[in-house]
């Protein structure tokens, strides 16, 4: 990408179909409007709000972006549904799931996005992945990075187990 980018920080999780396949078609499917410069580790996570479905496999991904927050909310929603999500439990299972982050050091809330993500926080599954990829990242309201709400998490992230490198075919992990 060229001039006039933002970097941005987005959450990817998957609990239904092959989750993997799930995690790199949405990666694919990013491409279009997100230059992504780089990726976590996969990660198998246990589910946190409803518990009775599937583990997950989340990744983190940093990337630049041309497209306004609210933009790059509908092209994440696109590929979404592209990969089959469907309205349904909040918090429930999923083929893909993705979040925004982070918009580079934005702040925004609207009725339909908020960045950064609210309960990023706490949630291991979001932060151990990025703490690996973006650990100086900082959080535009509080000032901490990105590695210390991880640290902050320390007891929570044991339930992040790192699977290994996420294989991504349509480009040289960075």
């Amino acid at each position: 990408m060229t001039a006039a980018t933002t970097g941005v920080l987005l959450g990817l999780g998957a609990n239904l179909g092959d989750r993997a396949d799930n995690l790199r078609a949405a990666l694919s499917g990013l491409r279009e409007d997100v230059d992504v410069t780089a990726w976590s580790s996969l990660y198998e996570t246990a589910p946190m709000y409803v518990t009775e479905q599937p583990r997950f496999l989340n990744i983190v991904v940093r990337g630049d972006t041309r497209l306004a927050p609210i933009d790059l909310l509908r092209a994440v929603k696109g590929v979404e549904q592209a990969l089959g999500r469907r309205s349904g439990l909040r918090y429930g299972p999923r083929p893909i799931d993705i979040d925004i982050l982070f918009y580079g050091d934005t702040v925004l809330e609207t009725a339909d996005l908020a960045i950064p993500h609210p309960r990023m926080a706490e949630r291991p599954f979001v932060l151990v992945p990025a703490a690996e990829i973006a650990p100086g990242w900082r959080h535009p309201v509080t000032g901490e990075s990105v590695a210390q709400m991880a640290a902050a998490l320390a007891g929570a992230s044991e339930a992040v187990r790192r699977v290994g490198p996420m294989d991504w075919s349509g480009r040289e992990r960075a």
